[in-house]
């Protein structure tokens, strides 16, 4: 089983809030292609460093686990580009981890 993680920041780069809509359009996608997820709306902070300058974003997490393997990553592949533009981003965070389930 694997369990991906997408990090979704929930202001755009020049301090707009990201509209709700977008975030229930992809609980929706999801849903229809893993059947289940974990949305984390709490804010989070997330911190980068590129040089010397420091950058901060507040972020939501939404979770899949699945054991679809190499169709997953085809899908999760797909979306990440499609979220890249959607949310105007240079790059989306999605971490894999291997998971058993009890």
């Amino acid at each position: 089983m694997k369990e991906y993680d997408i990090f979704l920041p929930l202001y755009y780069n020049d301090g707009a809030p990201i509209e709700a809509r977008k975030f229930s359009d992809l609980q929706e996608y999801l849903l229809e292609r893993f059947e289940g997820l974990t949305y984390f709306p709490q804010p989070n902070k997330g911190y980068w460093r590129i040089g010397r300058v420091t950058y901060q974003d507040e972020i939501v997490i939404f979770r899949v686990v699945t054991g679809a393997g190499n169709r997953a990553r085809r899908i999760l592949l797909r979306l990440k580009e499609k979220l890249k533009r959607e949310f105007q981003q240079e790059e989306i965070l999605i971490i894999t981890r291997n998971v058993g389930i009890l």
